[in-house]
């Protein structure tokens, strides 16, 4: 997702020369806050961190313990043949009984209102992060926000307290969502409505501007779709976020590693996540981020999760293995393989290895 062009890493031991450059052309001084929101705008922020020992707007650490309420290493592959309705649209019902199997099954409750209390609290503000980049069709659909807002309802909370987001209202629009700002239904606004925060946030190789809406909420779900990545290999949940941040074409070099792991480390994020749902009633397996009716299938299904980990990895299983149907070379010999996954499991944000990830289908 949001994909931009390659820019070439600059060496730490260029930024202080940047500073000093800076310095001499600028026709009044430049202080440091200054000089590293510039240098964030051009994706050099983590080098600054190093050059010299000023203090850093927004230095943020990670968490590095477990993250409560989080089923590590399992996944809910679910398929419905009908999921997927003539109109273009998702089958809300369908989707509702698959998406509440998965928060049962995740949470270990016996009663769906139980389920989705385990997850969100009554008193909640609950961001529901779309990836609409590709328009229509290869876009979260809104069939599915609707039983998402439903599963929302039995944890008692009400549709206004939803905010359905992405980069901009054009690209919701263009994905078949009306813009709301007020009401008593879920609104739904880009970021381009609200605008990114003034000072960058600096997390290991990530200096960013994120979205103001990840400051009006408390809590965060996920829902992506499933598709391959030009540069990336993929692009499914944890990439999905580089739709929160001011400045993504950034980060895409070396296949994104370590930029996706170290964005979603950021407590913005990670501090928030309580639920990733996968579109993959639709997908698509080679020639990515884009749209294309050659390289695409009608799969029927939802990926639902706590663990982003957990489910990036099935979510690239799955692609790989329509890629082989097809006779197509595997990400890793096509020169993408999705290195990001291994470095977010390594950073504890969820389960990597395949062996040790329990698959739930129905």
């Amino acid at each position: 997702m949001h994909q931009g062009r390659r820019h070439r890493a600059v060496p730490f031991q260029g930024v202080t020369g940047l500073f000093r450059e800076m310095a001499e052309k600028s026709a009044r001084s430049v202080n440091r806050r200054e000089a590293l929101t510039w240098l964030v705008s051009m994706g050099l922020a983590a080098a600054a961190g190093t050059a010299d020992g000023g203090t850093q707007p927004h230095r943020t650490r990670a968490r590095s313990t477990m993250r409560p309420g989080r089923a590590y290493g399992k996944v809910f592959q679910l398929h419905s043949p009908h999921l997927l309705g003539a109109d273009g649209d998702v089958d809300s019902e369908r989707a509702f009984s698959m998406l509440d199997r998965a928060v049962r099954g995740l949470t270990g409750a016996p009663t769906s209102g139980t389920a989705w209390r385990g997850l969100f609290r009554s008193d909640d503000v609950v961001g529901i992060k779309l990836n609409c980049l590709a328009g229509k069709p290869l876009s979260p659909h809104p069939g599915l926000v609707l039983a998402l807002v439903r599963g929302l309802r039995m944890a008692g909370i009400p549709p206004k307290h939803v905010i359905v987001w992405d980069r901009s209202n054009r690209e919701l629009q263009y994905a078949g969502f009306r813009i709301r700002t007020r009401g008593e239904r879920y609104r739904c606004y880009g970021t381009d409505r609200v605008g990114y925060e003034n000072q960058p946030r600096i997390l290991g190789s990530i200096g960013s501007c994120f979205s103001n809406i990840l400051n009006e909420i408390s809590a965060l779900i996920n829902v992506p779709v499933l598709k391959d990545h030009d540069l990336a290999g993929a692009s499914i949940g944890m990439k999905n976020f580089y739709g929160a941040i001011h400045n993504p074409n950034k980060y895409h070099d070396a296949q994104c590693d370590p930029y996706i792991a170290d964005l979603n480390r950021h407590p913005l994020i990670d501090g928030k996540l309580k639920l990733i749902v996968c579109d993959a009633a639709l997908a698509v397996f080679h020639r990515g981020p884009s749209f294309s009716r050659r390289w695409s299938w009608k799969m029927n299904g939802l990926l639902v999760a706590t663990d982003p980990v957990a489910l990036d990895r099935v979510g690239v299983e799955i692609i790989e293995r329509q890629r082989v149907r097809a006779g197509l070379a595997s990400l890793g010999e096509s020169g993408r393989e999705p290195r990001w996954i291994d470095t977010a499991s390594t950073a504890g944000l969820g389960e990597g290895r395949s062996g040790r990830i329990q698959v739930m289908k129905g």
